[in-house]
């Protein structure tokens, strides 16, 4: 922090803007070990800016640039800021929201448009959770804070400027723009209006309520027409297709200036009372309120480690977990979906949106089974109500609107996970009736996979990716159809989700494409990686990434081979081979490769656990613990990949502990390799489950000894169920692999081929 920097925040201090206490810093003891910047380098595409769990306020800096590495709106490389928005995507591939974007100025500018971007340093930038604050170089000094549907500004200006607030409906980069844009001048310190706009989601609507603390004085409407005080005695209303709407607000020679942002999906008159969660203007209240909301998540998972960087690894992938789905409702539960439906969740209940379900599905939301008891009803209830609304379950839902984008339906196995295990308040019957929906739809290849087995190539690219999918989704239908006692749909399910064989070549040891005519594509090049999904026959890899996709019959698999060993060989092949790939549009999103192992993007997060569905789990302890060492760094490119809306940061939370979902719907976790010395687990029913790594060190990456309970330990998993009882997990560390540990067929994790 430079010394311009310090002066700012004593100037807050002496305002009674800022302020500390002994207590206070005490009550935090897990958002220190967090940082937002993790995840904005490299193609993290994570944002630093200020939210609070799950919610519809993403409030968070814009560099104004667009491109892949812009998504969320920030990078880490830019040196600009163009405004403050109110809605983000955290780790995804493609950009849209970045909705309701406010920039101080230091002076009103009598233009419609012009470029808002000013130079900053990440010097006098700072972020934790809950909170943003930046100084620009223009002098402006910048605090942002939230709760669930606000956003509280503060902005701090220099004496000879004249204060400005512009609010900008036309902020949009990558793939959003406006469409039909609203402001209303209600008084002389409150805003309101809409922004409806076209993008990844093409029908996206979001209402606005702004408050200032201080009167304006004038303001200006698109640059052109400025108004005296009196602006209560104005109801200006511009609005129209394309063309957006800026206004810019002027404030007496005063400083600092106080606003408040509230958002809703159905109304202005619901945003002005979303505008109650925050009733006062006390900025370090809504600040110390979110760290604690932010230090309750956290603390649902107390690690232990001599290494202060590994907790902080951990703590900012838990963190990242918890960013998104986000809200999508009012405080009452009520939505407008894309169509403009009005609707209400039942039981008061809350509705969420942006299910990155292709990533999602693998770790975090078997993850959110343990950490969002109060939470991950809604969240199912929420893709029920997707397909009540639009007569499938979602595939990737971005506000309410069904992107279509990834294969497979994988709503299946996060359902599925969430009525094997029980979690309350979910209609299972109807739950199963949507599942079949998705699987018998009329779209999507499916006609196509259900006559062949399998999607062929000349139907439609990705072909080797969607079947493997499809086969996979099509065993967690089959385990929802066998608990509620469905024989006919058991049977059809679990027949599907042998699909995987259609697509294996014994000669090369390689799922393949396959055409109509029953024959494999040719010529084959397993290094071979084509981005453009139509064309591709596995999407955002190649064969190497994606033949291991069989998480639920890792032994069926292994019995596909023609050598007993073949698929232990093949896997060893794997994280061996050269780290290349060919073709001229390779995707960019396969990176992070140990041999062509590639950890940077999802199709590879399960595979060096399948070791211990074979019987060498120390084989799995050795790759997993050169995953995480190298994978996962404490910096912005601390990550190997696109976040992706918490699976990246999951695949971290588990792994770190010693455990990982590698098939996600069974209730079955796979242990690693533990850096953690311990975990204390808050389990949804009020229990704890302790995880311990005695003798843990870099070099003691084997497990030598397990006990639950003091008893010993001979498998290499632990339920769920178990799990929820509660008690003691401890694993002795050493530097030397135990090749007698896990290997009897009952301490195998569960496969379809037994």
């Amino acid at each position: 922090m430079n010394l311009h920097y310090k002066s700012l925040a004593i100037i807050f201090a002496a305002t009674g803007l800022m302020f500390c206490n002994t207590s206070e810093v005490a009550a935090q003891q897990y958002t220190k070990f967090v940082d937002p910047f993790i995840g904005t380098g490299g193609h993290g595409h994570t944002y630093p800016g200020a939210t609070v769990p799950f919610s519809l306020v993403q409030l968070s800096p814009d560099n104004g640039k667009n491109g892949w590495d812009w998504v969320s709106g920030y990078h880490i490389s830019a040196d600009s800021i163009a405004g403050f928005s109110h809605m983000h995507l955290s780790g995804t591939g493609i950009g849209d929201w970045l909705d309701i974007a406010i920039m101080p100025l230091n002076e009103p500018i009598a233009k419609k448009d012009f470029d808002t971007k000013v130079k900053f340093s990440h010097n006098n930038e700072n972020a934790s959770p809950g909170y943003y604050d930046v100084r620009l170089d223009n002098g402006i000094f910048a605090r942002l804070t939230a709760t669930e549907r606000v956003g509280l500004h503060q902005y701090l200006f220099s004496k000879n400027s004249t204060p400005t607030i512009r609010l900008d409906l036309a902020h949009a980069y990558n793939w959003d723009r406006p469409m039909d844009t609203e402001i209303k001048i209600v008084n002389d310190s409150t805003v309101v209006g809409k922004r409806y706009s076209y993008g990844w989601a093409n029908k996206q609507h979001i209402y606005f309520a702004i408050r200032f603390k201080q009167s304006f004085k004038s303001y200006l409407l698109n640059g052109q027409k400025t108004f005296d005080k009196q602006v209560n005695q104005v109801n200006q209303d511009t609005k129209g297709p394309v063309k957006a709407v800026n206004a810019q607000f002027i404030f007496p020679h005063t400083s600092p200036v106080d606003l408040k942002v509230a958002l809703s999906t159905t109304s202005t008159d619901k945003a002005l009372e979303a505008l109650n969660e925050i009733p006062h203007w006390n900025f370090n209240e809504v600040k110390q309120q979110a760290e604690s909301k932010w230090d309750k998540e956290l603390g649902k998972i107390k690690v232990e480690s001599s290494d202060e960087s590994l907790k902080k690894i951990f703590y900012s992938a838990l963190y990242h977990t918890a960013v998104s789905p986000t809200l999508y409702s009012d405080a009452d539960g009520g939505y407008k979906n894309y169509k403009g439906e009005l609707h209400k969740m039942p039981n008061n209940g809350q509705r969420y949106t942006l299910f990155s379900l292709w990533d999602t599905f693998r770790a975090l939301k078997p993850l959110f089974t343990i950490t969002q008891p109060e939470r991950y009803t809604d969240m199912m209830n929420s893709m029920l109500a997707f397909y009540d609304e639009n007569g499938l379950l979602p595939v990737w839902d971005l506000s309410t609107f069904e992107t279509n984008t990834m294969t497979g339906y994988h709503a299946i196995p996060v359902l599925a996970d969430a009525v094997l295990k029980d979690v309350p308040g979910i209609d299972q019957e109807k739950a199963l009736k949507a599942m079949l929906a998705s699987a018998n739809q009329q779209i999507r290849q499916v006609p196509d996979y259900i006559e062949y087995g399998y999607v062929p190539q000349d139907v439609y690219g990705g072909s080797v990716t969607s079947t493997l999918e499809y086969a996979f989704d099509d065993y967690c239908i089959s385990l929802v159809a066998k608990k509620l006692g469905k024989k006919k749909e058991y049977e059809e399910f679990t027949k599907r989700a042998k699909n995987y064989i259609h697509l294996f070549d014994p000669n090369s040891g390689f799922m393949r494409a396959k055409l109509k005519n029953g024959n494999f594509v040719e010529p084959f090049d397993p290094f071979y990686s084509e981005h453009d999904f139509a064309k591709s026959q596995y999407i955002e890899g190649n064969a190497w990434q994606h033949s291991f996709f069989v998480p639920h019959d890792v032994r069926g698999l292994a019995k596909q081979f023609p050598k007993k060993d073949g698929l232990e060989r093949m896997l060893d092949t794997l994280f061996t081979a050269p780290s290349y790939m060919t073709g001229e549009n390779k995707s960019p999103d396969a990176s992070g490769f140990i041999g062509q192992y590639a950890h940077g993007n999802e199709p590879s997060h399960h595979i060096a656990y399948m070791y211990s569905y074979l019987g060498k789990p120390w084989k799995t302890q050795e790759k997993v613990r050169a995953i995480i060492d190298s994978m996962y760094h404490e910096r912005p490119d601390g990550y190997a990949g696109n976040e992706d809306a918490g699976q990246m940061s999951a695949w971290a939370v588990w792994s770190m502990m010693g455990l990982y979902p590698a098939s996600p719907v069974n209730g079955e976790y796979v242990f690693g390799s533990p850096v953690l010395d311990k975990a204390e687990i808050s389990m949804p029913n009020g229990k704890t489950f302790t995880i311990v790594a005695n003798n843990n060190s870099k070099t003691n990456k084997y497990i030598n000894s397990i006990t639950l309970n003091g008893k010993k330990y001979n498998k290499s998993f632990i339920t769920h169920a178990d799990m929820l009882n509660g008690g003691t997990l401890e694993f002795q560390m050493s530097d030397k692999p135990n090749m007698k540990l896990g290997i009897k067929k009952k301490s195998l994790p569960t496969s379809m081929e037994n």
